[in-house]
This record gives C-alpha cells, structure tokens and sequence, in this order.
C-alpha cells in the first residue's frame, strides 16, 4: 500500500494556476468585452473544482490501479489544454487593440472571438466526461491523512552482519560524540541526514547498539516519529521505554514531569528516527523535559535525530554540533554489501563479474543493493542475476523492493509545487550536472514558480525551491567547482522519469521514436548525430502542443550539415512554446525567421553560442518572454529596435556578446533583473539615464563608453544608487584621442553621481578621465567590497583613499601614468567621520603595475602591531620604472613578493617571516636583508647584486624548505654555497649565467627532477648523470662549451632536449629516456638524421625522436 499524501497531489498547484488564470481581471473583463457567456468560465471552475477534491485520492491510487492512472493522465492532458488557452486569451487581452467595427480586421476578430467559444466548450466537455468516471473509479475526495500506511515503524534492533559495511569511520565519529562529555553537562542533539535509503537508521541502529554505548548510558530509548511531532506522543513511548512501565496518563504536563523525574541525575541516550515535521514551536515543547532533566542532573543527556530533511536537522542540532549528512558508499563498500547479503562464495568470478556491474546501478544507495541482494539471494543462475542486471530497479514491484516505497515517501512528502518542479528534472539525462540559476529561469517560464509574497521575486521563490529540494536530498552538491552546480541520484532521476510518464521525453534516449506519445508536452533533445537530429524533427511533426524544446548538452557533438533540421519548420509546427533552446544549435545566421513573433506563449529563449547575426524584429512581439539568452554570440551586433516592448523581460544575458550600441527606451523593461552590460548611447533615449528605471538589476553589471554621459545631471538620472541587487559593477570609459582635453571637474561630478549602493561587493574602474576621484571611492560604508580594480586611468594624478574599506580582499591598480607617490592618504583618509581602524586591514592581495611616473611609496609610521597590511599575502608591483621606494616594512602575512622591471628601486624588501615565494626581476638596486630562506618554496632571482645576494645568504641559512629556483642575468664567476643544490630543490632553472659554477660532482642530489640550463655555465664542458639519480626532465641550450653528455646510468630520465650546442659530439643515453629533441647541434644533428651506425644504437630504443623540429621516424619501436 502507497504511502498516504502529505504534500498535495501532483495537479494540485497547476489546477491552482488555472483557478488564478479564471479569477484574472484582465480575463474576466475581455470575456464580458466579447459577450462572451460568463457561465461558461464558471462551469469550468466548477469541474476543475470537482475534479480537484478526488486528486489526492487518485494519486495514492494509481501506484496499483492502471484504470486511475490513465484517468489522471486523461486529466493532465486536459488541464495543458485548458491553461494554453486561457494563457492565449491573457496575453490577448494585454497586447490587442480592437479596431473600429465594421472593417475587415475586425471581422476576422469576431471570428477568432467565435472559435475561442468553441474551443472553451470543447475542453469544458472534456473535463466534464472526465470528472464523470471519478465515480465509476471510486475516487473519493480524500481527508488529509498524516500516517504512512504500510509504513513499517524502526526499532533499535539490527544485525550487524547483514548490514554494517562501509560506515566504520561514521559509526566511530558518532560515538565520539555520543560519549564526550566536553558540553559541561548540557542536552546535545545530533542530527543525521540524507536520502532516503542512505542508511541513517541503519547507522543511528549500530551507535545505539554499540558496547561502549550501551555502557555509557543509563537510560536509552528509541523512538520513531513519523509525520508530525505529536509532543504527547512522543513522550508517553519515552517514559514507557525509560520505566518499562505504561503510561496511562493524557496530560501533557504530567507526563513531562513524570519524564523529567525519570531523566533527573541519570545520562540518557534517545534516538529520534525518521523524523519529518519541520515544527518547530512542537520540537522546542518535546526538548523541555529533557532539558530540564538534564539540569536536574550530573550527567548530560544526548538525542539522536534522523531525517531526510537538511532543514529539519540544522532546527534541531545543537549550537556546538554539526549536522551530519550521511553520503553514499563506494561501489567496493556496495559490492562487499551484496555479497555478504547473497552469501556469494569468493569463486564464483561469473557471478563476481555481473554482482559488480549490478551495484553500479545502486549508486552508492545502502537500501538499493539490499533490495537486489535479496532478489539476487534465490537466483543461483547467472542468466539470473543478468536478467537483474538489464532491468531498471523500477521493473520490479514494490513486494520485491523496499526501495520504490522509500523513495517515493520523499515524493509523497513535497508540496505539490515542489513535485511539478521535481519531475521536470526528467527531461535531463542522469549524472547532468544542474545549475541551480538555470533551472530557476526554467521553472519560471513554466509556470511551475508560485507567485511571490510581497517583497520577493519570482527568483527568490525558485531558489528557494531549489533550495528545498536539495535540504530534502532531491539534489546533492556536484564535485564541479561550480558553487551553484548539483547532481541527482539515478534512482532521484527514476523516480522524477516515473512520475513525468508520458509527459516528459527525451529524444536522445530513445531508440525508436515511436515510442513517444500524443500527450508529450516536454521534450529534451542533443545533437549528438544526424539520427537524433532527424528524431527530433519527426516527434515535433506530431507534437503540436509541446510546450518545452530544451537543448541538453551531452558533452558530445559530431556536428551536422547544415539543412538538416530547419528552425522555421520547428516554429511553424509548435506554437505552444515556453521553453526553445538553440544553444550552439548551428553556424547559420539567419537562424530565426519572422514566425518567432508567432510563439504567443514562449517565455524562455536561448540563443547562446549560436552564429545568428541579427535578431528579427517580430522578437519584440513576444509579450510573455522572461528570459532572452544571447550569450556568446559573436556575430551579433545589434538587439532588434522595439526591445521596449518586451515588458515583461526579466534576463537579458548578453555576455560574450560584441553589440555596438543599446535599442532605444531600454528603460521601459522594469522587471529587468540581469542585464550583464549597457552601451552609453549619445542620444537620450539609449543614453545612460535609461538605466534609472532598471531599479532591479543584480548581479554582474558592466557600462561602456561613460565618455558619451555629458554632464552629472544624466549621470544622476542612471539612479545607481538604488541598484540595491547589483553584486558587481565595473564602469568603463572607452580611450581615445580627446581622453586628455576634457573638463576634469565635469569628470568628477559625473563619477560622483554614478555612486553605487553600499551593498557592492566588486568594483571596477577602467579608463576614468579625471584628475581625481570623488569622495565615495573608497569610503568604508562600502562594507562588503572585497575586490577593486582600478586601471587605465591615465589623467589621475592622485589615488583614492581605499585603506578604510573594512572587507577589501583584492586590490589591483594599473596605468595611472601620472601618479608620482602613494602618500599618506592611501591609507586613511576616506572623507567619513568614522574612527579609522589599521588600514588595508583585509587585503590578502595588491598588484600594482604600469605606473610610469610613480617615484616614491611613502612609508605609513605605526608601530608593528598597528602597521597596514596585517592580512597581505601576495604582493606584485610591475612596470615601475622610477619607483625608488619605499616599501611597507613589514608585512606579517606575506607569502609572495614579485618585483619586475623597477629598475630605480633601491630601498629595502619587507620584512616578511612566513613568505613563500619570491620573485626578483630587472631590479639595479634593491636590497634585501633577512630574507627567511627556510620557509622559502619558490626563488626566481635576476640580477648580480641579487643572485650573489641569495648565494651569500645559502650560506648562512639552508633553504631546507625551496623546491624551485631560477636565477638568470648574473654575469658574476660564483658557485653554489657548499658546491652543492638545496636538499628540498624539485626543479632548477639557470638562465644567461655564463660565469655560474654548475655543482655536481662532490654529492648526490636526490631532489631534483627538472633542470634547465640556458646560456649559462661556460665552465660547463661535459655532464654526468650520477649526482641527480632521480632527474626526469631536461633542458639544454646554448651552453657553447658543452662536449659530452654522459647520461647512460639514470634511471629516471623521460625527456630530453639539447639545442645550440656547437661543440657537443658525444651522447650517450639511458633506457629510460622516451622523448629526445635535439636542436642546432651541427656536430650531431646529421648523424642522427642519417642514423649513423656509431650514434643510433645509443638512440635508437627511445619512441620519440625530433632533430631540428623534425620527427625522425624510428622502425624499431613502431
């Protein structure tokens, strides 16, 4: 027996959409306008309303009565129809203009409004047949039942040898917490989460059972909750469990104090299992006994909770715990698992083989390989356990798998809104890779997303629906490093392509295209060949009512030619549309044609990676589009003129896009949430003031050309102020000719009036023209700042005050050419009253280049303990020519330092006691003094005064901890210190050090891996491999005095190559080696080539072989 529902049934939420659809004014008032009889909107309600009273009933039926399934589909299909129509009559009513009566227009109007009727009583007489065999199949308007019929309640007991494998490392952490009694006596509940079938209440089973458990408590109970939290309940089974006596009292207050007594002075262990009620006021009133039991006490008390719900955990975890979410096993873990289940000997390698291809459906899920290994446990044939190997878990029935009842518990338990979103995740393959900002735009356009309370969007409602399908472990995080992206488990997805039946389908999975159905509103589709390509065509051919055409990316494509699907027959056949996709459909650039404007319905457009070059202009006629995805396109130039009427547009996404100016009146799309970037147009209706409608807009936001914004009163007009969702911003000025001639006052004001809203958390700056920035650049009421990146502004002579912004992590500044220091305003002045803290008190990284004019860093005079930059871990200044100095003097925190082409600098590095990384480069006088060569991992060094610097230094301090190093431009005769590498060195670069002395020939250097010699070690005539054992990669080039190259003996060496050796003439090369490259080496590059009887049996074993950029063929290994 199916679980009762707790959620709503399925059609709940889209009869509700119907309900508002019918109770719409803009309707009610069209109808009346056509003299349209309003009886007959009201006998539509009234059926929907009939039908709706049995769907809760039909739902739970359907799992074993086909005859109901069917009706409910019968239903579904109906319920589409009527709400396409009703949809058409709204969007009617909101763009049609009545022309004066008697023309021809108006004519054809009248008969549209006649044919309307028609289909209105047509659809209410399908319904009404419909609603009449709810009787014949005894549905039953069903009272709202909270038990789980069937649902069989857990208890404490388990066999540990049936099911304990894989959780050892769980089961240890949770007794741990369980017996640590670090809380100070006070009550601690731990919660346990994830799916179902996952195995929480197998693990709660084995830490309840546990010896030193059992041991540790005196008092231990175990409850299964269920639905609701009935506080009574509850703690009457509590109390008979704690006395081993009943408890026939029926007031609350006396069987809590009863419990409390019991509790007082003992430690008590209660597991809560399987618990579903997110009640909160319930869960605080079920604790008080508890708590005050354990206050009467010297001993804590611990509660165990178990739940599908993320939610319901992070309500009752303690303050000092962690909720736990268990994860799925490893398939080595499932395949012991099902073995130990099917007593399968360890001979049996046929079996062994299949049972191994078998758990990999299971998907890690504990409860799936129990349900097959009690299937496989009777079947002692192998064609057997293959038979269960190609079939689905969804094949077998629910007598045979304690899997499809659990699962669909979770089913049963979601508001109906939240199932119609959950099954549309069907028309993905499985292991897709969901994005969560996609499928809330997806939801939206289908109408899935309720309408939002005051104060949110329709956004907010579908990420909080997301949000509450991954806390009910519908979705689980995806291993991709994408913070938005989630999985599905197989047998999720199962579950959600169950309930989608007929309705959801997916081209590319199905091998006979017959297989799809009339009733199929919602199609997925990939082009992975011709075939699915001509798949898609022929299902469109007979779907006219499908409203979703959804573009999935396979991660493969084999291209197609073009012709072989053609976009304007699609459009032409499926005018019910709220969903296309062409992304990456093809390189043709008329990809769209006028009929588009015809999709009356279409909500959701993309057209992303596509190589369409203009958009037709009957775009602008689709009223309902929300989401407009033009990412990636490269060729397009220009968005289509009427964009303006486009009114209810929510997402524009032109990312990627090259456009060169905005459609005029962009200010009329109010609702525009993402924008990504505007072009500053030079006339008012597609200047920068258009934006001051655009109160909406989030996320990333990019203007260009501000050079066209004439004066501060326009600027203003941009109201950015009040983009309260807008997370970043960059403001950009295009350079040109006349960058220097302008009024920099008039740049100012201008600046001053696009300040953005306090919340910003990015801030860009390119090409601002004027002299100085205004005073909210840098103000510390910009508390969520944590980048900013100012470049390209070639007229400020001056930086603006940043050191006071409280959450700045990132600072990049480049091409100021006019600044000459960085002063004490830097750091502190920000033009608030606020008290100022340590400046650049966040900062973990500052990059400074192209500062041509930059002379002196004016050193901030603090004490240690007070000085900027406490936070700084990368430090960069580039392209510096005159800076002199001076540095910050020391910098806690630093763990890179990198200094290139400040050819003045001549003051001291910082002090720096845990850095890490080091890089020096075209410096003439800078001097560095206690540099702590063992924390050292990284040193790339140029210049003599700094390579003899670091040498002098390795021999007072071994780098105990360096793995890389270049140094290069050093004309100086020195060694390494001790003659000898770092003992921790991995890779070896020396670059135009002619005069270096090359170590090794007094000790081995077991470290080294990589070594590259260019132009350096003259002293170098010949080299042995036995000083570098372990040496995998080598490089030498134009090491003129090189004669022989002795490497034979190594064992390690893969690749190598020598080039611009004029004097090297022997070789002699190890098995090892598998790569050679030799270049302009005249003295070997012909004998090779020619393989030479007294070179090419030394080379001759090696796979690759090229000899100035040709590859020598070689027989032998071929």
């Amino acid at each position: 027996m199916a679980a009762e529902l707790v959620g709503g049934a399925f059609l709940s939420s889209f009869l509700n959409v119907l309900f508002d659809r019918l109770s719409d004014p803009a309707i009610i008032n069209m109808m009346k306008g056509k003299k349209v009889d309003q009886k007959l909107l009201q006998k539509l309600e009234t059926i929907l309303s009939v039908v709706e009273a049995v769907l809760n009933d039909a739902e739970r039926k359907q799992i074993s009565n086909p005859a109901v399934k069917r009706w409910l589909e019968n239903l579904q299909d109906a319920v589409y129809d009527a709400d396409d129509l009703l949809d058409e009559i709204a969007t009617k009513a909101a763009t049609r203009k009545d022309p004066p009566p008697g023309n021809f227009l108006s004519r054809l109007l009248n008969l549209q409004d006649r044919e309307m009727v028609t289909r209105i009583e047509k659809i209410i007489a399908r319904l009404q047949d419909i609603a009449n065999h709810k009787d014949i199949l005894g549905l039953e308007k069903a009272i709202k039942n909270n038990h789980m019929s069937g649902r069989i309640e857990s208890t404490s007991l388990v066999q540990k040898s049936d099911v304990f494998v894989g959780r050892d490392q769980e089961r240890e952490g949770m007794v741990k917490l369980l017996l640590d009694d670090s809380n100070d006596g006070e009550l601690s509940v731990i919660p346990i989460w994830g799916m179902g079938g996952i195995g929480k209440t197998t693990l709660a089973q084995l830490v309840f059972n546990d010896e030193r458990v059992q041991q540790r408590f005196n008092v231990k109970t175990w409850v299964c909750v269920g639905e609701e939290i009935d506080v009574l309940k509850v703690t009457k089974t509590v109390v008979e469990k704690a006395t081993s006596r009943p408890c026939n009292l029926n007031d609350l207050d006396s069987v809590q104090l009863w419990l409390k007594n019991e509790l007082a002075g003992n430690s008590f262990l209660v597991v809560l299992d399987d618990m579903w009620s997110n009640n909160y006021m319930a869960w605080k009133k079920l604790l008080t006994p508890f708590q005050c039991g354990t206050e009467a006490g010297k001993h804590g008390g611990k509660i165990l909770v178990t739940t599908r719900y993320e939610k319901i955990a992070n309500m009752v975890k303690s303050h000092d715990h962690q909720a736990h979410n268990l994860s799925v096993l490893n398939d080595e873990d499932c395949w012991s698992l099902l073995a130990n289940l099917t007593l399968l000997s360890k001979d049996c390698l046929g079996f062994e083989n299949v049972g191994r291809e078998i758990v990999k459906k299971c998907k890690g899920l504990p409860l799936a390989v129990q349900t097959l290994g009690s299937l496989l446990s009777t079947k002692d044939d192998e064609r057997d356990w293959n038979d269960i190997l190609n079939n689905e878990i969804w094949d077998f029935s629910e007598e045979e798998s304690e899997i499809l009842p659990a699962l669909r518990i979770s089913y049963y338990h979601l508001p109906s809104y939240l199932k119609r979103c959950f099954v549309y995740c069907s028309l993905y393959p499985k292991d897709y890779v969901f994005d969560r900002d996609e499928l809330m735009l997806l939801w939206m356009a289908e109408g899935l997303l309720q309408q939002p309370r005051s104060g949110s969007t329709l956004e907010e409602v579908g990420y909080q629906y997301f949000d509450d399908l991954a806390s009910r472990s519908f979705f689980q995080p995806s291993n991709n490093a994408h913070v938005n992206s989630f999985v599905m488990h197989d047998l999720m997805h199962d579950l959600a392509t169950f309930y989608g039946g007929k309705f959801y389908f997916r081209t590319f999975e199905l091998k006979n295209v017959l297989r799809h159905d009339a009733k199929t509103r919602h199609l997925s589709y990939a082009l992975c060949s011709n075939d699915s390509i001509s798949k898609i065509v022929e299902v469109c051919d007979s779907l006219k009512h499908a409203r979703t055409l959804l573009k999935i990316n396979l991660g493969i494509y084999h291209g197609f030619s073009k012709g072989i699907i053609d976009p304007c027959h699609l459009l032409e056949e499926l005018k019910c549309l709220r969903v296309l996709s062409f992304k990456s459909f093809s390189h043709e650039e008329d990809l769209l044609h006028d009929s588009i404007g015809e999709l009356i319905h279409l909500r959701y457009l993309d057209l992303s990676y596509t190589s369409v070059v203009t958009l037709p202009d009957s775009l602008c006629d689709l009223y309902n589009l929300q989401t407009l995805k033009l990412s990636n396109c490269k060729k397009l130039k220009k968005l289509p003129s009427n964009m303006q009427n486009l009114v209810n547009l929510r997402h524009l996404d032109i990312k990627g896009t090259e456009l060169e100016e905005m459609p005029k009146g962009m200010g009329k799309l109010k609702d525009l949430q993402i924008l990504r970037y505007y072009i500053v147009g030079k006339h008012e209706e597609n200047g920068v003031g258009e934006l001051g409608e655009l109160v909406n807009l989030g996320g990333s936001f990019r203007i260009e050309k501000l050079e066209n914004v004439v004066n501060s009163r326009e600027a203003w007009r941009a109201r950015m102020v009040d983009k309260k969702y807008m997370s970043e911003l960059c403001l950009e000025w295009s350079s040109g000719e006349d960058s220097e001639m302008v009024d920099s006052q008039i740049e100012k004001d201008i600046l001053a009036k696009l300040e953005p809203h306090k919340g910003l958390k990015e801030l860009r700056m390119k090409g601002y023209r004027g002299t100085m920035f205004p005073d909210w650049v840098g103000q510390s009421l910009y508390h969520n700042i944590t980048e900013l990146v100012l470049s390209g502004c070639e007229n400020c002579w001056v930086l603006p005050s940043l050191g006071q912004l409280p959450s700045l992590e990132w600072l990049e500044i480049s091409d100021f050419d006019k600044v000459k220091m960085i002063g004490g305003e830097f750091y502190k002045d920000d033009g608030t009253d606020h008290h100022c803290e340590i400046p650049f008190r966040s900062l973990k990284t500052l990059d400074i280049s192209g500062m041509p004019c930059w002379e002196e860093w004016e050193s901030f005079e603090c004490d240690d303990d007070d000085a900027p930059f406490p936070q700084l871990e990368v430090l960069s200044i580039w392209d510096c020519p005159k800076l002199r100095g001076d540095f910050p003097t020391f910098l806690p925190s630093l763990k890179d330092l990198g200094i290139a082409r400040c050819e003045q600098l001549g003051c001291y590095l910082p002090r720096a006691p845990i850095i890490r990384q080091l890089r020096i480069f075209d410096i003439q006088e800078a001097r560095m003094r206690d540099v702590p060569l063992s924390t050292l991992e990284s040193l790339s060094i140029s210049g003599e005064q700094q390579v003899e610097y670091v040498f002098n230094a390795m021999t007072r301090t071994q780098p105990t901890s360096l793995t890389w190093l270049k140094i290069s431009n050093c004309s100086s005769a020195i060694s390494f210190p001790g003659d000898s590498l770092p003992p921790s060195l991995l890779s070896l670069y020396i670059i135009d050090c002619k005069n270096v002395e090359f170590p090794m020939q007094h000790q081995q250097h077991h470290s080294l891996q990589s070594l590259h010699i260019y132009n350096s070690c003259d002293s170098l005539t010949s080299f042995a491999l036995p000083a570098f054992p372990n040496l995998k990669y080598m490089r030498v080039q134009r090491c003129e005095n090189l004669t022989s190259l002795e490497v034979s003996q190594s064992r390690s060496l893969q690749d190598l190559s020598v080039s611009d050796c004029s004097k090297l003439e022997n070789i002699r090369l190890p098995a090892t080696l598998s790569q050679l490259r030799i270049n302009k080496c005249p003295l070997l590059d012909e004998r090779i080539q020619k393989k030479d009887p007294h070179i090419w049996p030394i080379i001759s074993h090696i796979s690759y072989i090229s000899v100035n950029g040709k590859w020598i063929r070689n027989d032998s290994t071929s």
